[in-house]
């Protein structure tokens, strides 16, 4: 998967992350093999933002399932670690998930990794991407739900 959208960020095979995208994006990542997208953000955090709806909506005329769990940077629960962690596990992939700028879904892509992979590893992968974890603590196995 390559989307040729400059902020996007692979994490793990099958997954990139992304800040805020636009309806007029879709086509492209629909091109590039994106099968499911997934919203962290939630409408309306800031003026201008694109709906919900309205990626959806495009998304949808591209053949492309979506998803949206919108969550707030630093209040992120157990709940949505797990239904984030079962969307993963049940979309079609390639999987794209967005937010404002992808730390809310590196957040919790590596939450729900929390467990099943050693958590240096899981800060390693999100700095390659350009994310610095390094202020979080290590999770519980527990958090996934």
């Amino acid at each position: 998967m390559n989307p040729s959208l400059p902020q996007a960020r692979p994490l793990v095979p099958g997954l990139e992350v992304c800040g805020q995208i636009e309806p007029t994006d879709v086509a492209t990542l629909a091109a590039a093999g994106v099968r499911t997208l997934v919203c962290n953000r939630p409408d309306g955090e800031s003026p201008g933002q694109p709906a919900y709806r309205e990626i959806e909506a495009e998304a949808r005329r591209h053949g492309l399932q979506c998803a949206f769990l919108p969550v707030v940077g630093g209040q992120i629960d157990a709940t949505q670690v797990a239904a984030f962690d079962r969307l993963l596990a049940e979309a079609p992939g390639p999987v794209f998930a967005y937010c404002r700028s992808g730390m809310r879904c590196t957040v919790l892509w590596a939450l729900s990794q929390a467990g099943r992979r050693p958590w240096p590893e899981l800060l390693a992968t999100a700095a390659a991407a350009g994310y610095d974890l390094g202020g979080l603590p290590e999770p519980s196995a527990t958090l996934r739900g």
